[in-house]
């Protein structure tokens, strides 16, 4: 297996941590859907940009578990967000626009602080 397994362990983790399914995590990172079964199949790992996309939505998860239902994660990944302006999390995310999503996910977990 690559080098970087951890990051094929880390989208086992955020799989059921957050209820997603590798569709939701293909999106995210840009991965094809097969490349994404692979990492959870532990047959291979993300590296490069998709590693890092990879990061960046396992540090999303982990807020988002903190402040909503597991269950509830994948549907606010998918849904237009209107501090977002009515654009999805997920495609902020496989653009590579974090700081944005997470931004709103502050404001989730300090409501007061936006």
């Amino acid at each position: 297996m690559a080098t970087n397994a951890a990051f094929a362990e880390e989208a086992l983790r955020i799989r059921e941590l957050g209820h997603l399914n590798y569709q939701l995590i293909a999106k995210a990172t840009g991965a094809a859907p097969s490349t994404v079964r692979d990492w959870l199949a532990l047959r291979s790992a993300p590296t490069g940009v998709r590693a890092e996309r990879l990061a960046e939505l396992a540090a999303l998860v982990d807020r988002l578990a903190r402040v909503m239902r597991a269950e509830y994660i994948p549907v606010w990944l998918s849904k237009p967000i209107e501090a977002l302006d009515d654009r999805k999390p997920v495609e902020l995310l496989a653009k590579g626009a974090y700081l944005p999503v997470a931004r709103v996910v502050s404001s989730l977990e300090d409501p007061g602080a936006v």
